[in-house]
């Protein structure tokens, strides 16, 4: 069975090379496409309908973890591993939160690469044993915060996120609360810092997926 794949990654030289890489196992690899920025990989998603997408996470435009997201929730059937130079744990919670099948690390040796590309068209997850090991370290603990999350914020602090979430910006937090934009920005570094989120987005989700203020 031949997989119909498509590359994205701003680093062209990166990009070229994966593809003849690629070539070198045409009798189970075929790429059809290849994309430079986030919005080129989502209007290839719709028009090939790959079978895997190899994303890469800095881009520019939307990023790789944007893009990720629109595509999983608009094709469902695309699998998408992520292959980077990141090892942020932001990036790996967010990247299996929008359902990946996948996170690869740019210095994977070729042979196992291609092992894993199968097993992704089994079912299987693509990730190599130190990430997966590392990924469920970080998963228990994170469970373990953000069960505790709401109780370690302090009154001020809930406040401010109900606000985030229910969509007000710095300025009109600052002026109901009638303190400075710093201290909004303050309040708002305190908060993801305690609940190891990495921007609003994932703040207003967490207010929401705990309660904190109903579904709009």
């Amino acid at each position: 069975m031949t997989i119909r794949v498509v590359v994205a990654d701003d680093h062209k030289l990166f990009r070229q090379g994966l593809i003849s890489l690629m070539k070198t196992r045409d009798d189970f690899v075929e790429v059809v496409g290849e994309a430079e920025t986030g919005e080129e990989v989502v209007k290839l998603a719709e028009t090939l309908q790959p079978d895997v997408i190899l994303m890469d996470i800095y881009m520019p435009g939307i990023d790789g973890l944007q893009a990720t997201a629109e595509i999983r929730q608009r094709f469902p059937k695309i699998a998408i591993v992520i292959l980077t130079s990141s090892e942020r744990d932001g990036h790996i919670y967010q990247a299996v939160e929008s359902g990946v099948a996948g996170y690869l690390l740019k210095n994977l040796d070729a042979d196992e690469l291609f092992n894993l590309l199968e097993g992704v068209i089994r079912g299987e997850a693509a990730i190599t044993r130190a990430l997966a090991s590392r990924l469920l370290k970080g998963v228990a603990t994170r469970l373990t915060d953000k069960k505790k999350g709401d109780e370690t914020l302090s009154e001020r602090e809930l406040y401010v996120l109900r606000l985030v979430a229910s969509g007000a910006s710095n300025q009109e937090i600052a002026d109901k609360l009638e303190i400075s934009i710093n201290t909004v920005k303050s309040h708002l570094r305190n908060i993801l810092s305690k609940l190891q989120l990495e921007n609003r987005t994932q703040a207003a989700t967490y207010a929401l997926k705990h309660g904190l203020i109903s579904s709009p």
